[in-house]
């Protein structure tokens, strides 16, 4: 595995490190999409290599249909480079999610994330039918695999025929599973396997992922970036200490309180995070007190 195989380039822009950017509100709940902006171009500044709005650490389940499309061009103009940005397009019907790859589209965006039909359990004809739809929009896919959330498990053997069907380029693997990495590699290997959970990054890096989209370097982009990167060369003399120190944290990404928790660490680093939307709550008592106490140690060990 080397770095080029996994450095975010113009003909393959799904790769590198995406981040899943957190969505500032004011404290009406308001889109503040001034700080979002700049929060985009921050992490662009500090070795990410682009974002993806609208994904659920995005909250875009509570967004409105006009608050989700001006995030994507909001991102698109922060970002100067429409091939950086990675939509999420998910749905509940194939058909709002086709019209929002479109919107992509015409936007320029690189890529889009799709996950399966997520309002109800779909077997293999209508998952593989929901992505060719989702295809036809012309841009690549990246299919995200989160049988956690959506119980619909894209299994290695799923994800290689829709990557025969032509209908996705990547998968965001979320299961947590890392001996899933070399199934996929056996079955499908020109699919692109990205990091699709923060504590499972330097495991599924050493299995030959291409790419991370990420959800803690929202708070820490310069130190993940290096993380990532050592990772991704096979130099886990970088690489371990710098995963142990931050393991504390990225744990956080596969829990259920993922937002509130990465959008604290953003408040404790001098990052626009804000409160989340209803029915996300604050984070209070033990949660709250771990998550302040690892990004405080995370910020005391150097980390930014």
């Amino acid at each position: 595995m080397t770095t080029a195989t996994a450095s975010w380039t113009a003909d393959r822009p799904w790769r590198g490190i995406m981040v899943a950017t957190a969505l500032p509100l004011r404290e009406d709940l308001t889109v503040d999409h001034d700080a979002y902006a700049a929060h985009v171009r921050h992490l662009l500044d500090n070795g990410c290599d682009g974002v993806v709005p609208n994904g659920s650490l995005g909250e875009y389940q509570t967004l409105t249909p006009l608050e989700r499309a001006r995030v994507v061009r909001t991102a698109v103009e922060a970002a100067g480079d429409a091939a950086r940005v990675m939509p999420g397009v998910a749905a509940y019907g194939s058909a709002e999610a086709r019209r929002w790859a479109d919107q992509a589209a015409e936007a320029g965006c690189g890529s889009v994330l799709l996950l399966p039909p997520n309002a109800y359990r779909a077997d293999e004809q209508a998952v593989r039918a929901h992505y060719a739809d989702v295809a036809r929009a012309g841009i690549p896919v990246v299919a995200y695999n989160n049988p956690i959330d959506t119980k619909v498990d894209l299994t290695p053997g799923l994800l290689a025929r829709l990557h025969a069907d032509g209908s996705i380029v990547a998968v965001k693997e979320f299961t947590g599973d890392v001996r899933r990495a070399y199934e996929i590699a056996e079955l499908a290997p020109d699919l692109d396997l990205l990091i699709g959970a923060d504590d499972v990054l330097l495991e599924l890096a050493t299995a030959g992922a291409a790419g991370w989209i990420a959800g803690y370097p929202n708070a820490f982009p310069a130190t993940c970036a290096a993380l990532y990167r050592a990772a991704v060369a096979g130099d886990l003399q970088t690489a371990l200490p710098l995963y142990r120190s931050l393991h504390p944290l990225l744990r956080w990404d596969s829990r259920t309180e993922f937002v509130q928790a990465i959008k604290l660490s953003m408040d404790l680093t001098g990052q626009h995070g804000g409160p989340t939307r209803p029915p996300r709550l604050p984070l209070t008592g033990e949660a709250e007190a771990a998550v302040r106490a690892a990004t405080e140690k995370a910020v005391a060990d150097g980390h930014h």
